[in-house]
C-alpha cells in the first residue's frame, strides 16, 4: 500500500490537526530480555509536553505506551523477570517478541498493525491493532488504541500475571502506559475515589493521572475493557495500566479475538475531576463511536 508519512528506522509519526503528537517504534531494536514490542514514544501534549518515559532506570523494560503481558502461555511478553508462584521474581530465558508484520491501513493521524506475539519462532497470537489520534480542543487530544488477539498456535492460552501466579495486586498486563518521573508523585482520582491505594485495582469507567505539566484522562472503550480493573502505580513511579487478568487468568479461544480498547485524553496542564470527566465524557460519546 501506499505511506502517507515517511518511515525512519522502523518509526512513523502519528499527527493530530497535522501537529505531530507521538512517535511509533514499529521495529525497535531492544534486548530480548526487554520482550522486544512496538511502542508510542515519545507522545507529548499540544503544547509539546513529554507524557511518556521510555526504558527509565527503575524498569528498563516500561517502553512508553504499550501492549505488554507477564505471562501468555508462560511466555513472557511484559520484560525483566517471571513472578513464579512460591519462588518470587525469577529471571528466566522465557521472553516472547512482538513482529510487526504489515499495514492493512497507515494515514497521518493513526493506522492498523498487524502483529505477530512469538516464542523462539513459534507464533501463539496474531494481534490486529488500531491505533488513532483525535482533536478534543485547543489543549488536549485522544490517543485511540485498539486491540484484537487472537490465538493462532493451535493450542489452548490463557493470559496470566504475576498476581494469578501468586502475588496478590500485581495484576498487571495488557494496555500499559509509562509517564515520566516529575517532582512530585502525580495525583490519580476517579470519579469517585482519590489516590493510589483507593483507585489501584478498582473498576471504574475511567481514571486520571495530573501534574502541573500534564493530565492523562483513561477510559475504556466497550464493556469488556470498562470490566477490566485498573493497574496504578504513582509514589514508586508512575505507570497506568488496563489490566486484563487481575485475579484469574484470561481464556484465549482458539480462533476468537480478545478484543479491548481504551482511549486517552492527553491534556495540558492540571485537570481537576469535573475537567477530567468532561475529558472522559468526550472521550468514549458519540464522537468516539466506531
Amino acid at each position: 500500500m501506499s505511506d502517507p508519512h515517511p518511515h525512519t528506522a522502523g518509526a512513523v509519526e502519528l499527527r493530530c490537526g497535522g501537529q505531530a503528537v507521538a512517535r511509533y517504534e514499529y521495529r525497535p531494536h531492544l534486548a530480548r530480555r526487554e520482550s522486544p514490542r512496538p511502542y508510542l514514544h515519545p507522545v507529548r501534549t499540544l503544547g509539546g509536553t513529554a507524557v511518556t518515559e521510555l526504558r527509565p532506570a527503575d524498569h528498563v523494560h516500561h517502553l512508553g505506551v504499550s501492549m505488554a503481558v507477564p505471562d501468555v502461555g508462560g511466555a513472557n511478553f511484559w520484560g525483566g523477570r517471571t513472578f513464579v508462584r512460591d519462588r518470587g521474581p525469577v529471571e528466566l530465558d522465557n521472553h516472547g517478541r512482538q513482529s510487526h508484520l504489515g499495514w492493512p491501513e497507515l494515514r497521518e493521524d493513526g493506522f492498523t498493525e498487524e502483529i505477530a506475539w512469538q516464542r523462539e519462532g513459534r507464533r501463539l497470537l496474531t494481534e490486529r491493532r488500531t491505533v488513532t489520534a483525535r482533536a478534543l480542543g485547543e489543549d488536549c487530544w485522544a490517543l485511540d488504541f485498539a486491540t484484537e488477539l487472537t490465538n493462532v498456535c493451535g493450542e489452548e492460552l490463557s493470559v496470566g500475571s504475576p498476581a494469578t501466579n501468586g502475588r496478590p495486586g500485581a495484576g498487571y498486563g495488557g494496555f500499559f502506559w509509562r509517564p515520566p518521573v516529575g517532582p512530585r508523585p502525580p495525583e490519580v482520582f476517579t470519579e469517585d475515589a482519590e489516590g493510589e491505594e483507593a483507585v489501584h485495582g478498582s473498576r471504574a469507567p475511567w481514571l486520571a493521572m495530573a501534574t502541573d505539566a500534564w493530565t492523562l484522562v483513561f477510559a475504556g472503550a466497550t464493556e469488556d475493557t470498562r470490566g477490566d480493573r485498573w493497574f496504578v502505580r504513582a509514589a514508586e513511579y508512575p505507570g497506568v495500566g488496563s489490566a486484563l487478568a487481575w485475579d484469574r487468568r484470561l481464556p484465549l479461544p482458539a480462533g476468537r479475538p480478545v478484543v479491548r480498547r481504551v482511549v486517552t485524553g492527553v491534556a495540558d496542564g492540571r485537570l481537576e475531576r469535573a475537567a477530567a470527566a468532561e475529558v472522559a465524557a468526550r472521550l468514549t460519546g458519540k464522537e468516539a463511536a466506531r
